[in-house]
């Protein structure tokens, strides 16, 4: 059985944020708008700002690495500055490397995984839209190898050096995940949190890698170890709804997924565990808002960030 992360991360597919760099020095501040994917920024020199709606400034430094998650950010070297639009500095085809002045000061480093088919709520909701990785985590040293080798070919790009950029961004994005739960994940409610409960995350696994069976919430207790009422109530209360409406609501983004790769309503109804195509319908239009033979009832494919962004 795979870990539930990699499972929906695997089975509901990701695109590559291309992996980017950012050299900059005097005074400087760049916004990216917020979009759809994990991100990670790592600063790999000096020290500057870091800014999100709704919250501090956040100072970052040299080896810091922090998560982001559909959040508009900007990025400075003073808070009095006005940020300039820093999508645009990264719009053409090849500009992976940006310089601002003589770029001695700071350095930075970007990249993570976008979620194709519109999927993507489903693993943004369940993480905090700003996490900065503990530099004495467990996965501290794993992050610091795969960020040196990232920015080694951002810097000195070579045969192939795209793909390679991409592939180790996709790794630290799961490193970063696997710290967050590693720690604990403080009181984060959601089903990645959840992930740091040994048995809530079986009962997670399970559902996940048998979605048609009939679970119930007896089912899954004995299978973990517990009470019915205690998984019950330490499952709502971690993952932030009961395992059945968890269960159902894994299977509606599972069969948005497929229904956007072309597979037939029947199909589908059945291969997330329902007998009748009505209330397969039902179901999924409680859930998700529409039918499935709507417009759209399988997801838009949206494009994905790229740079810093």
């Amino acid at each position: 059985m795979l870990d539930p992360f990699s499972q929906v991360v695997s089975l509901l597919g990701t695109r590559s944020v291309r992996g980017t760099s950012l050299e900059a020095s005097g005074d400087w501040s760049l916004s990216f708008d917020g979009r759809a994917r994990l991100k990670f920024v790592a600063v790999t020199r000096g020290q500057c700002w870091l800014l999100l709606p709704d919250r501090q400034p956040e100072p970052v430094e040299d080896g810091d690495v922090v998560l982001l998650s559909d959040t508009r950010y900007a990025v400075a070297s003073d808070l009095g500055i006005e940020p300039v639009d820093g999508m645009k500095l990264y719009a053409g085809p090849g500009q992976d490397v940006v310089r601002l002045g003589d770029g001695g000061d700071t350095a930075m480093i970007g990249g993570g995984s976008g979620f194709a088919n519109g999927c993507a709520p489903f693993v943004l909701e369940a993480l905090p839209r700003f996490l900065r990785i503990d530099r004495v985590s467990p996965s501290a040293k794993a992050i610091a190898r795969t960020l040196a080798s990232l920015r080694a070919e951002v810097e000195n790009p070579g045969i192939g050096s795209s793909l390679i950029a991409a592939r180790l961004a996709e790794i630290l994005v799961a490193e970063a995940v696997r710290a967050f739960v590693t720690a604990g994940s403080r009181d984060g409610i959601g089903w990645i949190a959840a992930l740091s409960n040994p048995r809530l995350a079986k009962a997670i696994g399970l559902m996940h890698d048998d979605v048609a069976h009939r679970w119930t919430a007896p089912l899954l207790a004995r299978e973990v170890g517990m009470s019915r009422s205690a998984f019950t109530s330490q499952f709502t209360r971690r993952v932030g709804r009961p395992p059945m409406d968890y269960l159902t609501h894994w299977r509606m983004v599972l069969a948005r997924h497929k229904l956007a790769a072309g597979s037939s309503v029947a199909a589908v109804a059945e291969e997330v565990g329902y007998s009748s195509q009505s209330a397969f319908t039902q179901a999924f239009k409680r859930t998700l808002g529409r039918t499935p033979r709507s417009r759209g009832g399988g997801d838009e494919r949206g494009s994905f960030p790229q740079a810093l962004s």
